[in-house]
């Protein structure tokens, strides 16, 4: 390296002046804040698609004749329902860390421990509703055909293939499709909690 180089480096360096704590605090609550933007876009996105495919589910169900497939939509459209009222509860939690008066530390981690829980409860009840609504499919099937007729296609192999199918299809939305969506939407989030809790430890 030529010395004028080297000279060059040395009087930028000497320009250079570290900020303070109260500075970097400022620098990582606009980050928080960001974060928490970010967030509630996701909780919206969710609440728009929960929406969405309960009119969908609504029209259609409106459109079956009284029987299990019929049973089966508007008992989802219910479970849809009630997840929207859990995503309201998100965005008001959300908002009101946007006027938090407690010290910046202590609102990154109730953020951080609300939306784990939140993500926690997401994929359990997901792993639980999957299967729920599967055998309920099932049970509104017996009824409407009565239980000897429904027991006689069970012995059918194109209904076991088929069910099977379902089946597979039901744990692989429960499963990696759920973890899959979660990632995207509040993956990099979370890292982003995560660093931020980081630096401020190294301050």
């Amino acid at each position: 390296m030529e010395l004028e180089d080297l000279k060059s480096i040395w009087k930028n360096s000497e320009a250079f002046q570290p900020k303070d704590k109260s500075e970097i605090a400022a620098m990582l609550k606009g980050n928080s804040h960001s974060i928490v933007t970010k967030l509630k876009r996701s909780v919206w996105f969710e609440l728009l698609i929960t929406f969405s495919a309960g009119v969908a589910l609504l029209v259609y169900a409106l459109t079956l004749p009284s029987g299990a497939l019929k049973w089966t939509s508007i008992s989802i459209l219910v479970l849809l329902v009630a997840y929207s009222f859990y995503y309201v509860k998100k965005l008001l939690l959300l908002n009101r860390f946007d006027f938090a008066n407690e010290n910046l530390r202590s609102s990154l981690e109730n953020l951080s421990n609300n939306l784990s829980s939140y993500l926690k409860f997401y994929k359990r009840s997901y792993a639980i509703l999957y299967p729920a609504y599967f055998f309920l499919g099932l049970i509104f099937g017996a009824i409407e055909r009565g239980m000897s007729e429904f027991l006689d296609s069970l012995s059918s192999p194109k209904t076991i293939l088929y069910l099977v199918m379902v089946a597979g299809l039901f744990f692989f939305c429960s499963t990696w499709l759920t973890n899959w969506y979660l990632e995207k939407l509040y993956g990099k989030q979370m890292k982003k909690l995560h660093q931020l809790l980081h630096e401020l430890d190294a301050q």
